[in-house]
């Protein structure tokens, strides 16, 4: 189960260690720090936007009645990198937030993204490697996870909307953001360096207020309580991308940094029985600290399926305040944090409901039918033989993670198959 507080001084440490030799050493451009081959980020009037140094100077005017945001506290962050975040801002205590080593941006979100073709893709990635799918407006995209695990964001523009597509290694979540807000304004991300409960805190490069990754909440600066539009996203293997999308488009490697794609700087983290590297509020030991759960949050009801439970049924008819869900596993996917990579399956969440009909879904010889009419669908949750064929189900939010970080953000979460 997760470590208490007593010990987790000495699990941040040797956290600390692990991510330093594993980030910074690689994330570092010709031994500095601070990447240099980032494409300058321009805010949406094109005006650029400088990213946080601790030389950078704040314009600031004493006030000696400003109360000291940090009084108190002892920080385990260094604000000194960020000069025009409002720290008197803020929806968490800073106590929560720890330094994961790397500085502001030393893990360099990909800016410009640049993509290829299944076929150019398919010369380097082997069948069963996770890739994050995403599709928008149309337009599919695979961002496969040897690349997200050394950047972590992606700020991209798919079927001509903004979105940000983000890999937290620590937490194994992929997550996909509409990065336009309410009110118009177009953010891009980078990492701050900092983590809270083992999770990526990102930050914007307009306002410079940070956000978790993990909820798609602006939890200090200007923008705090501000939250992302989640959206709909899956990991699935190569394979089943190339099979589905064979004239998709592939993140490339060309990313203006020079890493070991296809080299895990995480090996062994993702051991089932282990606890996380850096401090993480509560404990809740209804499963193993890194237990793969795919999660969904339908209105206030939060519910997960561990991999375990979906391993041995394959399929899970649900209903969440009062909406018919559909829950498919399928094996063939590997870790994407193994060097070799355990295999552990691969999940897709969707409405059961299709024009007014109520399917309920079977898993026969490894194929997935539905009741009603006998068509088979795969993974994506497309009709691919039968009466249904070419139909496809509505996707739900969700996300892999470990469910040792699920459990921290959503304490009150109902565990099936337990």
């Amino acid at each position: 189960m997760v470590l208490s507080r007593s010990v987790k001084t000495s699990i941040f440490l040797a956290g600390l260690g692990l991510v330093l030799a594993a980030c910074t050493s690689v994330v570092t451009d010709e031994l500095d720090p601070t990447p240099t081959n980032v494409p300058t980020p321009t805010d949406v009037d094109g005006d650029e936007i400088l990213t946080p140094t601790p030389e950078d100077t704040s314009d600031e005017v004493d006030d000696p009645d400003r109360k000291d945001p940090f009084e108190g506290i002892r920080l385990r962050f260094n604000p000194a990198y960020w000069p025009n975040t409002d720290f008197n801002k803020h929806s968490v205590d800073y106590s929560e937030i720890f330094s994961g080593g790397p500085p502001p941006d030393g893990i360099p979100a990909i800016d410009s993204p640049e993509f290829e073709s299944v076929e150019e893709s398919d010369r380097w990635l082997q069948e069963d490697w996770p890739v994050m799918f995403f599709e928008l407006n149309g337009e599919a995209r695979a961002y496969p996870l040897v690349i997200l695990i050394y950047h972590e964001i992606v700020n991209d523009v798919v079927g001509d909307e903004p979105v940000a597509l983000t890999f937290c290694p620590l937490c194994n979540s992929t997550i996909a953001f509409d990065r336009t807000l309410d009110d118009g304004r177009v953010l891009d991300f980078g990492t701050t360096g900092n983590l809270r409960n083992s999770d990526l805190v990102m930050y914007d490069r307009q306002t410079q207020s940070w956000w978790q990754q993990f909820t798609g909440e602006a939890i200090v600066g200007e923008l705090t309580g501000t939250s992302l539009t989640i959206l709909p996203s899956q990991i699935i293997a190569w394979s089943d991308f190339k099979e589905s999308f064979p004239d998709g488009s592939v993140l490339s490697r060309n990313t203006g940094h020079f890493r070991p794609y296809g080299q895990n700087p995480y090996s062994g983290y993702d051991t089932i029985d282990s606890n996380p590297f850096f401090p993480v509020e509560g404990e809740d030991d209804r499963l193993l600290p890194k237990e793969r759960v795919v999660a969904i949050e339908l209105d206030d009801q939060e519910v997960a399926y561990p991999f375990s439970f979906l391993g041995e049924v394959q399929v899970v008819n649900d209903v969440i305040e009062e909406t018919p869900i559909v829950v498919f596993w399928k094996g063939g996917t590997v870790s994407g944090l193994g060097n070799e990579g355990q295999e552990i399956g691969s999940t897709g969440v969707f409405e059961r409901d299709l024009d007014g009909q109520e399917l309920t879904f079977v898993i026969q010889d490894g194929e997935f039918f539905d009741e009603q009419t006998g068509s088979t669908w795969n993974i994506l949750g497309e009709s691919i033989e039968g009466p249904l064929t070419g139909q496809s189900l509505e996707r739900v939010v969700s996300a892999e993670h470990f469910w040792f970080a699920w459990a921290a953000f959503k304490p009150d979460t109902i565990v099936r198959g337990l």
